[in-house]
Parts: C-alpha cells; sequence; structure tokens
C-alpha cells in the first residue's frame, strides 16, 4: 500500500491519503508479543492459545464465512437489531460524535452504523480497532462507498487501540464492540475490560456491546461445530499461524476440532485436541511442546447471558444503560450505555 510513513511512538503511522490513515505497532514488538504469549500459554499443564491469535488474515476471511453459515445465528440476529434500531440510536447521537469500533473486521455491521451517522453528519470520523490487517482492505472499501467519510485505523489488539484513543482528542465516541467476542473473556477479565472502557470513555461518550443469550444447547453447539467444517478449520488455522509466524512444525493432521457447551458456566469451550502423542517445536518461542494424545489445548470460551446478568454485569462495571435492544427469539442482545 502507498503513503508516507511517520513514527509515532510504539507505533507507525500510515497516511494513505486525506481521508485514510493507519497506526500499526512496529513488527518487532507484535513478533515479541506473540512469541512470548504463546511460549507462556503452552508451557504449562493446562494449555491454551488466546483467541485474539485466530485473527490473522486467514483467520479473519474464515471468520466471516462462518459468519455467513446457516448454523452460525448471532451475525445475522445481530444484524436485523441493527435494521430495527437505527431509528432509535439516531435519538442518541449528533453530529459531534466519531464511530469507533473494536473488532471490526470486514465491517459488514458497521455500514448499518454509518447510515445511520451519515443522515446527521456531513463528515463522519471513523476509527476501527482491529489486530488483523483486514482493517485496511475493508476500510478502503468502505471510503468507495461512503463519500463523506475519513477513517483512522488502529491496527492493534483492543487494550492497545484503547489507550490510543483516551489520548487521542477530545471528541465524542460512540465505541461499538459487536459479535459475541466479549464471551471469549472470563468473567473476571471480562469486567476488568468493561472497567477498562469504562476508563477511556469521556462524559457523554456512549458504548454499544453485543452480547449473546442463553438458549437450547442444540443451537449453540451447532453453531460452533458447523456440518461444512469451516469452524474446524477457523480453529486449526491457529496453529498454521505458530508455523508461519513462530517457526513452529504443527502438523495439522495430527489435531481436530472439538468444541462443547458447559451448560453450569454457561459457555461454548472450543480447543484442539491432539489426536496422537507427539512433540512440536516453535523456535522462537523456545519451546518443545509435548502432547498426549486426547490431551485439549484451549483456544476460546464463548459466554452466554440472561438479561438480567447483563444489567448487573454492566452496571456493576460504571454503565448507565441508556437502551436494550433484542431480537425476537431472545437469541442476541445489543445495549447501549454511558459512563455512569
Amino acid at each position: 500500500m502507498n503513503g508516507t510513513i511517520q513514527k509515532n511512538h510504539d507505533y507507525k503511522k500510515y497516511i494513505i491519503d486525506s481521508k485514510l490513515q493507519y497506526f500499526k505497532p512496529h513488527a518487532s514488538k507484535i513478533e515479541k508479543t506473540f512469541a512470548e504469549e504463546i511460549s507462556s500459554s503452552l508451557n504449562r499443564d493446562s494449555k491454551f492459545i488466546a483467541p485474539k491469535f485466530f485473527y490473522d488474515k486467514r483467520g479473519s476471511v474464515l471468520f466471516e464465512k462462518i459468519c455467513t453459515l446457516p448454523e452460525y445465528y448471532p451475525t445475522r440476529t445481530e444484524i436485523d437489531i441493527l435494521k430495527n434500531l437505527q431509528a432509535e440510536l439516531s435519538l442518541f447521537i449528533d453530529e459531534s460524535f466519531r464511530l469507533v469500533e473494536l473488532g471490526s473486521g470486514a465491517s459488514v455491521k458497521t455500514r448499518l452504523l454509518l447510515d445511520v451517522f451519515a443522515q446527521i453528519q456531513k463528515t463522519t470520523e471513523y476509527f476501527p480497532i482491529d489486530i488483523s490487517e483486514i482493517l485496511t482492505e475493508s476500510s478502503e472499501q468502505l471510503l468507495r462507498d461512503y463519500a463523506n467519510l475519513r477513517i483512522t485505523g488502529i491496527i492493534d489488539t483492543y487494550e492497545g487501540g484503547l489507550e490510543f484513543l483516551k489520548n487521542y482528542d477530545e471528541r465524542k465516541n460512540l465505541i461499538l464492540f459487536l459479535g459475541s467476542s466479549f464471551g471469549n473473556f472470563s468473567p473476571s477479565a471480562g469486567k476488568n475490560f468493561l472497567g477498562k472502557i469504562n476508563s477511556t470513555m469521556k462524559s457523554g461518550d456512549l458504548f454499544l456491546i453485543g452480547l449473546d443469550l442463553v438458549k437450547d444447547s442444540h443451537i449453540l453447539e451447532s453453531a460452533y461445530n458447523d456440518a461444512q467444517g469451516v469452524t474446524a478449520e477457523f480453529n486449526l488455522n491457529v496453529l498454521s499461524r505458530i508455523n508461519d509466524e513462530l517457526d513452529a512444525d504443527f502438523n495439522l493432521s495430527n489435531f481436530s476440532h472439538h468444541s462443547i457447551y458447559n451448560s453450569g458456566d454457561q459457555r461454548i469451550e472450543m480447543y484442539l485436541k491432539s489426536m496422537v502423542k507427539q512433540s512440536v517445536i516453535i523456535s522462537k518461542s523456545n519451546l518443545l511442546l509435548n502432547l498426549e494424545k486426547n490431551e485439549l489445548i484451549h483456544t476460546e470460551h464463548s459466554h452466554k447471558y440472561t438479561v438480567e446478568q447483563i444489567r448487573t454485569l454492566l452496571e456493576s462495571t460504571g454503565f448507565k444503560i441508556n437502551h436494550m435492544w433484542l431480537d425476537d427469539k431472545n437469541y442476541f442482545s445489543l445495549t447501549l450505555v454511558s459512563k455512569n
């Protein structure tokens, strides 16, 4: 991608043109963090890989494919809710707001919010924050479709992007956290993350969060174990990424996708199962990984909530609930909050 490159502390600033710029941490910083985290998370009895590492370029493409599957209800349900809330959302925002999105991905759902902004603003400022470089491609497509849009992308973790945003300027933000990504957090980490968002927000800022609701276990398990095997491919892709970026020798045919719904903890649990006893070298993490047959590597939790649990969670982390929207089947929720 052509453009001017400027240094900005731990980031490089890429100025593509008058409508598009993005910030990206230095490559050495990203690689070091990835290598260190993989070394730490796999060098223990209960092995895991953080779900944020799913989203390299191929992982992001696979996830977008998951979102179109018949079994995967969250995306289409949330889109239906967003279409229904468009008119009401305009009651809460005005020309002074910027749109900020955590985990923007391909920005499909973002368009429904940008349509609202376009009706009330001459120029809309959009800050997508995503760990994947798919952000740059989706931003260019948005600019082709929205003439009065200005984009500043941040290719980083949610936490890094929020810290960046906190010190950026005084403009009011509507922060989006759509999908069911919040469900990936453990209860304690989720509370900490909501606290981080709350501390980032200024008086007058708004936060719109999507949360998946408790429902029949068959519906949940089918959504994370589709008939076409796309979710399995997505899960296994994280091992390909470790091979490519950390010089590892995972043999993907020695692993299988495994997911279950834990009703007691109200969460989908997703794992990679070692089909044989094996050893794997991860050179850049200085790790020799020994796995027993049927040993599990945890890759994701996806927690589900009741409406009452959502209210309690948000109010306990310093938010005031302005409005909650549900679909007709009570499968999914979108909640708009402000800083209390």
